[in-house]
């Protein structure tokens, strides 16, 4: 075995000089904790999403913009309060940027219908769900109007049913699973419309408008806002409507805002938990507190504290321990 050796003339204790420092790669920064501060930057209102691009509406004026690139993963949706800098001048071809979203108050959301785990964020910060169904061709769909109704609950918001072409249908049975829940009953007629209550429900309000198509729903905008949305026809086959929108667009009222959402055939409740729905049943949420650990809070459910002598209305319990069956087989089924 033999030792490497340095000769005594050749030692020297080693510097900086010694060490090669490799340069930064090229564009490199340090990292900082520091985030940059937006709030001197104006604010606007999402008005409507096409291809990446957003029309806002931002002090008095609609201009187009885009996403900050780190902002892209999350995405802006019609209803979002966000900061924005660049070219606000609103000319043709130019193009602000949004940096920031402001907190949201309220966000529906659903589940795509092939992952439930998928969320698909619909509109931000709006006050109220006005759910569109008409009372006869196509017929009034319970499964639907239950997933909307548990997805609005969930996101804070209240609902009122809009049921159109009652002079053809009354709906009976349709309007008697309805009872007991926590919303509004607005009807219309094919022949005529007397708009003047549920345009006062609406006023100051942020409304999203959903159904699917063929239900009257882009009529019934048409007529509540004076604008101009494609309508269509059911298709007499299938009893299914054709969809005449492909956007959500908020629409100014008076003092308030029309959210018009594409006809949505299908609404995927992956997301939500049954704790999340009984923010929307205050009372019964309150009796559960004393149910045992997983209790789903079905008459079969033993242990159930809402089985117990109470006051809660026999309809509204019925109503309730229905949506919570809808998130069930949504959730069975996605497993």
């Amino acid at each position: 075995m033999s030792w490497l050796y340095e000769p005594e003339d050749q030692k020297h204790d080693l510097d900086e000089s010694d060490v090669r420092i490799r340069p930064n790669p090229k564009g490199s920064k340090p990292r900082t904790k520091r985030r940059p501060n937006y709030d001197n930057l104006p604010v606007g209102m999402v008005l409507t999403v096409n291809l990446a691009r957003y029309e806002v509406l931002v002090e008095g004026r609609k201009i187009t913009a885009t996403l900050a690139k780190e902002l892209r993963k999350q995405g802006a949706v019609v209803g979002d309060q966000v900061y924005l800098d660049g070219d606000l001048g609103g000319a043709k071809g130019s193009l602000a940027r949004i940096v920031q979203i402001k907190p949201r108050k309220t966000l529906l959301r659903r589940s795509a219908e092939d992952d439930s785990q998928a969320e698909q964020p619909i509109v931000a910060n709006a006050d109220q769900l006005a759910v569109v169904m008409s009372s006869s061709n196509p017929e009034p769909n319970i499964g639907l109007l239950d997933r909307y109704l548990a997805s609005a609950f969930a996101s804070g918001l209240d609902v009122i049913l809009i049921l159109t072409k009652t002079d053809v249908s009354e709906a009976k049975d349709f309007l008697e699973n309805l009872k007991g829940l926590p919303i509004k009953i607005f009807k219309t007629r094919s022949d005529e419309f007397r708009l003047a209550q549920l345009q006062q429900q609406l006023k100051g309000q942020i409304t999203v408008f959903v159904g699917y198509s063929g239900v009257g729903k882009s009529t019934l905008v048409n007529a509540l806002t004076g604008t101009t949305l494609d309508t269509g026809e059911v298709n007499a086959v299938t009893g299914k409507g054709k969809h005449t929108s492909s956007a959500a667009k908020a629409i100014p009222i008076e003092d308030g805002w029309l959210i018009d959402t594409p006809g949505i055939r299908t609404f995927g409740l992956g997301l939500i938990e049954k704790e999340d729905l009984l923010g929307a049943f205050p009372e019964i949420a309150e009796i559960t507190t004393d149910c045992p650990r997983g209790c789903e809070h079905q008459a079969e459910s033993v242990g159930c504290a809402l089985n117990q002598e109470n006051d809660i209305p026999v309809a509204r319990l019925i109503s309730f321990r229905r949506l919570l069956k809808v998130l069930e087989a949504e959730q069975w089924s996605k497993r």
